[in-house]
């Protein structure tokens, strides 16, 4: 019952090392579904001595699915076999090929 008092339709827990992502399915008030991607990762406070949840979340709706999809498994195959997928990441019609994407996710504060 609490899960469906926070709108959850589902989740899947992924522990990985020290972190561990979270999938959640969860549904907007007019019963739309969308993904929650949860990464925590247990971190020491040197400060007050004790241990904290450091957590990092992207929202992923269902139109947005399949570019998703394709994105990923694209740079998962790069990694693996280090050929460049032939397709672009980004959505072409969205895409300066004279732009440079350069993104320091260090710079952002995105820890909730």
């Amino acid at each position: 019952m609490e899960n469906q008092e926070k709108n959850e339709v589902l989740s899947r827990a992924v522990k990985a090392g020290k972190r561990t992502y979270f999938f959640d399915v969860k549904s907007t008030r007019t019963d739309e579904l969308y993904l929650t991607i949860t990464e925590s990762k247990r971190k020491f406070n040197a400060d007050t001595g004790g241990f904290f949840y450091e957590k990092h979340k992207v929202f992923l709706y269902k139109e947005d699915f399949d570019k998703f999809q394709n994105a990923l498994a694209g740079v998962i195959d790069f990694i693996r076999t280090g050929k460049v997928p032939e397709e672009t990441m980004f959505d072409p019609e969205m895409r300066d090929d004279n732009e440079k994407v350069d993104v320091n996710f260090d710079d952002l504060d995105l820890t909730l």
